[in-house]
């Protein structure tokens, strides 16, 4: 366990003491995998919070605090998303990442149950749309630095078999990404969005697409061999680059949607 000082203590609670300004994350996702790497390194920070938003907790620092929602549950997610974006009178910067996605099922289109693409388009791009929605609405005030941050895959920019869903659904959320940047833009409040791949990460998903038969999934033995020779990237250090990016200078020619193998 991280040690800290306090941290999401009541505002009512504390009417004498001074806050530190404080850097908040909003991470999505954050109970495994690339999102629970971002969690726990950005924790190792001073002046920092985490929001961490997904069906269990698995961390436990005086600066983080969970916010437990399905993101699949779209009834669930219209109805908490004010729990997700509180105020935060206190902050210096404040970041949204969409981190959480799901494959779902490995198959091709017309051996698929119809449910698989709702439940897919709604962890991959209906909640993330609408947390993007929400946090811009929230923070519209704010003059601190805002940026999104939306977890994209490689597999949006070309066709994968057994993968349509979650290729559409990453290709989609990279176009919701460029649409907001560019109203962002237009609005002139210097918000900052982007869509970033982070590579092939050694994750569970990875564990479910080596398990795909090859008749619904002809690239399964390729994914099997990155595995054996070790080219898998670990989450922590996909996390440290993310962050280490993520808090440089924005330059001026910075594409919307990136790959971490192109951050420098």
């Amino acid at each position: 366990m991280y040690t800290a000082s306090f941290c999401f203590i009541p505002y009512s609670r504390l009417p004498h003491l001074t806050r530190n300004a404080m850097h908040y994350y909003i991470i999505t996702g954050a109970s495994r995998g690339l999102g629970k790497a971002l969690a726990e390194t950005l924790l190792q920070q001073p002046d920092t919070q985490v929001i961490g938003v997904s069906r269990h907790a698995t961390i436990e620092h005086a600066c983080y605090r969970h916010q437990p929602l399905d993101l699949s549950d779209m009834l669930a997610v219209q109805n908490n998303l004010h729990k997700v974006f509180p105020p935060l009178p206190d902050a210096v910067s404040i970041t949204l990442i969409n981190n959480a996605g799901v494959l779902g099922d490995i198959g091709y289109i017309g051996e698929l149950s119809n449910e698989h693409f709702e439940f897919v388009f709604d962890v991959n791009l209906i909640a993330p749309a609408m947390l993007m929605n929400t946090f811009l609405s929230t923070y519209a005030s704010f003059t601190v630095p805002r940026t999104i941050l939306n977890i994209s895959s490689g597999a949006a920019q070309r066709a994968v078999d057994g993968w349509a869903a979650y290729s559409a659904s990453k290709a989609a959320l990279d176009a919701i990404s460029r649409t907001a940047q560019k109203e962002q833009d237009l609005r002139g409040t210097d918000v900052r969005i982007r869509s970033l791949s982070p590579g092939v990460l050694d994750t569970a998903m990875q564990e479910h697409i080596r398990s795909a038969d090859t008749a619904n999934f002809s690239e399964a033995e390729q994914f099997t061999d990155l595995k054996q020779s070790r080219n898998l990237v670990v989450p922590d250090k996909a996390a440290s680059q993310i962050i280490q990016w993520l808090q440089r200078p924005i330059t001026s020619d910075e594409p919307v949607v990136l790959r971490v193998i192109d951050l420098h």
